[in-house]
């Protein structure tokens, strides 16, 4: 889930080699869910970066001690018009949702919610995780698919091992390996890089994709430039192959791509939509439901897209309370992208 932020910052720089098609994206720490909020740091989106691909979203965290942190303590929650996808380094998080799925996400295995119309659900950290270190990306439904029934996929990929490096490829392809998780978007790109120190690792990429490479941790140049940890580097549509190497120490990053979306979208709190209406309906379904706002059933039990009643549930009883939406801004949401 995302927390909305009372005073948002940017901060963009560049690569020492310095080009039009690359940026480096800052992160900002983001309190996450809940009275023992546990920190995330936040690369997408940013101001001037909305999108990669369809991606919209990236927060990467850890490695926390959970004893201190308080783990991962996200209580039910609400999601229209997209995709949330859980990739995990350690630790296990517990998930369930409204549309009858459960799961227990661990290293290794993506876990991708498909939200479509709507969807709620809640994720803890488990009693026997210790540290908790990994990333929560979303991406954005075209207008096709954004109002379709909501699902759930997992996939464990093999890794392809190189000299010195190992490959995942959890969404799309890449390096001959392929995931068979329909994403409903236009193409993808997830996946994720183990280098040991002192190796090389080169990958042809698709020139139609635009990319975003994320150093979790360790020294990393890519094309001959450092990259920051924790930091997100973009590169625009047009290249076909990048060159990663690791430094003195093991390097680990996440690599995300695809075709632009070509279309506009409004991200608030945890809905994607094209207009501001559409936002104000989504949070207002969602107080209903949760009795947090009562307010009528929709005439015939239908919204007017054709969801039926409720968007977001049901739910099993007795679970943590639901999180209520924040109060909207008072100024026009606008379309980004």
């Amino acid at each position: 889930m995302s927390n909305m932020e009372t005073a948002p910052r940017e901060v963009v720089c560049t690569l020492e080699a310095d080009t039009a098609d690359v940026e480096v994206l800052t992160p900002r720490d983001v309190p996450l869910g809940g009275v023992r909020a546990m920190n995330v740091r936040r690369t997408l989106p940013q101001k001037r970066r909305s999108l990669i691909g369809a991606w919209c979203f990236l927060d990467h965290y850890g490695p926390d001690l959970v004893s201190q942190s308080g783990g991962m303590q996200v209580p039910r929650h609400p999601h229209t018009g997209l995709a949330t996808v859980s990739w995990l380094f350690s630790g296990k998080i517990s998930h369930r949702d409204s549309a009858g799925f459960e799961a227990i996400v661990r290293p290794g295995e993506v876990n991708l919610m498909i939200a479509g119309r709507g969807i709620s659900h809640q994720e803890f950290s488990t009693p026997d995780t210790t540290f908790l270190h990994g990333a929560q990306l979303w991406f954005a439904l075209p207008d096709s698919t954004r109002n379709m029934p909501p699902t759930f996929e997992h996939y464990t990929p093999d890794p392809v091992i190189g000299d010195g490096t190992e490959l995942r490829v959890f969404i799309g392809s890449l390096a001959g390996s392929t995931s068979p998780i329909n994403t409903r978007t236009p193409p993808l790109l997830g996946a994720e890089a183990v280098l040991r120190a002192g190796s090389r690792l080169e990958l042809d990429l698709d020139p139609a994709f635009e990319h975003g490479i994320l150093l979790d941790t360790g020294d990393l140049r890519l094309d001959g430039d450092e990259v920051p940890v924790d930091h997100l580097v973009y590169l625009s549509p047009g290249r076909g192959r990048v060159v990663l190497e690791a430094g003195d120490a093991p390097a680990r990053v996440l690599l995300i791509g695809g075709e632009p979306l070509g279309e506009q979208i409004i991200m608030w709190w945890n809905f994607v939509g094209r207009s501001h209406d559409e936002i104000v309906a989504y949070r207002a379904a969602w107080q209903a439901e949760i009795d947090a706002e009562p307010a009528p059933q929709p005439a015939g039990g239908t919204y007017p897209d054709g969801t039926p009643f409720p968007r977001f549930g049901p739910y099993p009883e007795g679970m943590p309370a639901p999180l209520p939406a924040p109060t909207l801004p008072t100024v026009q949401l606008r379309p980004r992208g």
